[in-house]
């Protein structure tokens, strides 16, 4: 056990991260060492930052504190806190079931943890953060909460209605992040298209993006988590217009069937859906679409599941994620309607459409062979360099290796890569 020392946890998504990385910087500036999903973790402190938002990412946070609470009995831990999704959540049933933990903090108040350590923090600037990303690139949080009301998901129980932060601030922290070094900015949100309604009674996400895209020193900026309701169509503009705004979207389409949606409670149709995507390609040329869907919903048929898969292949989605139902407690879905389609079928059903995505994605990296595409660098893995081209994200798309023999490249630097071969999860190019 090592004194003086915290070793962070994070489970979940990257809006998770950005709490553990400010949460770290104050416990530096306190005189801790800290380290952050350390494979060895030897601190006298622990904190596990968690994540509530499906059944299988609630298991595994609990799983993780169970093994620090055997660690701390062990003695090999002196104190052991937690915070995050699942706490907001769960809080009195996890305080009466788990007693190895001194304390529970919930999505908001994890801040006073350096608090409890008896440490005396004083900071006037709240968004200073230790990365855990490597140094060119940072997840930019715009906003908390959410204002759809997705019959499905228990976000907004979590974290309440939609918050967003003023754009000076978040231009403050893009000028403080780039000092350090960073050229990607990954602009993350439960529902980005939201952002500014609050604040600004309007949507001000266009506005948001062109002035952090103003900002000498951003190389890439690339948009996660957006919904198809009232699209901003200025943010397509921006997109288009401005050159180190990567023509990358994440949207969350969930599924196509009209009575789906509908039952959902997704103000969109398939019809609309349809147009979105024709929309989004024509006014973005080149855009490359992410998407998540959802299959098992309650109620949902084999017609239904049907038009689901007639969608993405015609849609033909570069990057496609998708999950199985499964009941969250509190939800309108969970409160109002019965989950009569088996494990069997749901997974079935994810399977086919996984398969379906699987051969789309193959082809859309061969058609890449034979081209020129700029890449950022990420690291070196065994025999090559790892990098991405703006069509990529980190952790959650298709990376490309140039083979180090080509010659030395610098991590965090950008290239000219000629791609030479594919495959469904990455490509190969060679630097020209």
């Amino acid at each position: 056990m090592i004194k003086n020392r915290v070793d962070v946890i994070t489970m979940g998504c990257s809006k998770n991260l950005v709490d553990s990385e400010q949460l770290m910087h104050r416990l530096e500036s306190c005189g801790y060492e800290v380290t952050h999903d350390c494979e060895m973790p030897e601190g006298e402190i622990a904190v596990i930052n968690t994540c509530g938002f499906i059944g299988d990412a609630k298991e595994e946070s609990i799983n993780m504190i169970l093994e620090f609470c055997q660690r701390k009995e062990q003695g090999d831990l002196n104190k052991l806190y937690v915070m995050g999704c699942l706490s907001e959540r769960y809080l009195e049933e996890l305080k009466s079931e788990i007693s190895q933990v001194d304390k529970f903090y919930g999505k908001f108040d994890w801040g006073a943890i350096v608090e409890e350590l008896k440490k005396n923090f004083k900071d006037e600037v709240e968004y200073k953060r230790h990365l855990t990303t490597p140094s060119h690139y940072a997840y930019l949080k715009i906003s908390e909460g959410c204002n759809r009301r997705c019959a499905y998901c228990a976000i907004p129980i979590i974290t309440g209605s939609h918050v967003s932060r003023p754009i000076e601030e978040i231009v403050a922290e893009v000028r403080y992040l780039v000092d350090k070094g960073v050229k990607e900015f990954q602009i993350i949100a439960q529902e980005l298209t939201y952002y500014g309604k609050d604040l600004y009674k309007r949507s001000a996400i266009a506005e948001l993006v062109e002035k952090i895209s103003d900002v000498q020193g951003v190389e890439w900026i690339r948009l996660h988590y957006a919904y198809p309701t009232n699209f901003p169509d200025d943010l397509l503009r921006v997109m288009r217009e401005r050159n180190n705004v990567c023509k990358y979207l994440d949207i969350a389409l969930q599924h196509v069937s009209t009575k789906i949606l509908k039952k959902m409670l997704r103000p969109v149709t398939k019809e609309e859906t349809y147009a979105l995507v024709e929309k989004l390609r024509r006014e973005v040329p080149g855009i490359c679409l992410r998407t998540t869907m959802m299959v098992g919903f309650p109620g949902e048929t084999d017609k239904d599941f049907d038009e689901l898969m007639e969608f993405v292949k015609w849609a033909r989605f570069d990057r496609l994620g998708a999950f199985a139902y499964s009941e969250e407690d509190g939800t309108y879905a969970a409160l109002n309607y019965k989950d009569r389609i088996s494990k069997k079928k749901k997974q079935e059903r994810l399977d086919a459409l996984m398969t379906v995505q699987q051969r789309i994605s193959t082809n859309l990296n061969y058609e890449k062979v034979g081209r020129v595409l700029k890449i950022i660098i990420d690291r070196i893995e065994g025999d090559y360099y790892v990098g991405r081209t703006e069509i990529e994200s980190p952790e959650v798309d298709t990376e490309l290796l140039v083979n180090i023999v080509d010659g030395k490249l610098n991590i965090g630097s950008f290239y000219n890569v000629e791609i030479t071969d594919a495959a469904e999860f990455d490509l190969m190019g060679k630097v020209v």
